[in-house]
């Protein structure tokens, strides 16, 4: 059984989401405090952690940065806000993936059966390891290696580099990555995929990487990698 780790400052949220993923066969721990959250996690063996924005004391955003200080666990952001700049935050310190309140219940379950089963297959290796010129993807750490240059990835970052460097001459339009990064049918905005992109040229750039040779945008079509 899986373990989903609910942090929201409302009991109701709480009891909602744990109404949804128990019939599935999920055990679900609540928490309303981000610090306790942060505790259970270095304590607790967790698969997943659904994470709301807005709490006191500590936020989500600051839950997710700490998280990620020490675990690479999936996080699904919960957020009443669905405007840009609150999604590209998300995605900039370390969420795989977000949900607008209210949202649909099957829309949830899809997003956590997806990432727990891509989460599952890469830690039981049955993916190797990608090889391309001087780059080297890591599919057991979710990282990106360029030389001595290393940076970690996000799983939706991952599966994007993945896409990307496996068949590097090809122009990847914006609905394929994103098939690539969720794999299931979404309601995700297509724009996603740029702000993916634009982090990890970021994250890349600040890890050394030159990003200027690939990662290279098709203008009107899509992505590339070199």
């Amino acid at each position: 059984m899986q373990t989903v780790l609910l942090v929201d400052d409302e009991q109701r949220m709480l009891d909602l989401v744990e109404l949804f993923l128990i019939p599935q066969g999920f055990e679900c721990i609540k928490e309303t405090s981000g610090k306790n959250a942060l505790e259970i996690l270095k304590k607790e063996k967790v698969n997943l952690v659904i994470l709301d924005v807005m709490m006191p004391e500590m936020d989500g955003w600051e839950v997710c940065k700490k998280i990620r200080e020490f675990s690479q666990v999936p996080i699904i952001m919960l957020t009443a806000r669905s405007d840009k700049q609150n999604l590209v935050k998300g995605l900039n310190i370390g969420a795989d993936d977000y949900l607008s309140k209210p949202f649909d219940e099957g829309e949830l379950i899809a997003r956590v059966n997806a990432i727990l089963r891509r989460f599952s297959e890469e830690e039981k290796g049955n993916n190797a390891n990608i090889v391309y010129n001087k780059f080297f993807l890591d599919t057991e750490k979710y990282s990106l290696h360029y030389g001595n240059l290393k940076a970690q990835l996000t799983l939706k970052e991952f599966y994007i580099v993945k896409a990307l460097i496996s068949r590097p001459s090809k122009i990847y339009i914006r609905e394929e990555l994103l098939n690539a990064a969720w794999d299931y049918e979404t309601e995700t905005d297509i724009r996603t995929v740029d702000s993916h992109i634009r982090n990890l040229r970021d994250k890349l750039k600040k890890a050394g990487f030159p990003t200027n040779e690939f990662l290279k945008t098709a203008w009107g079509i899509g992505y590339k990698w070199n």
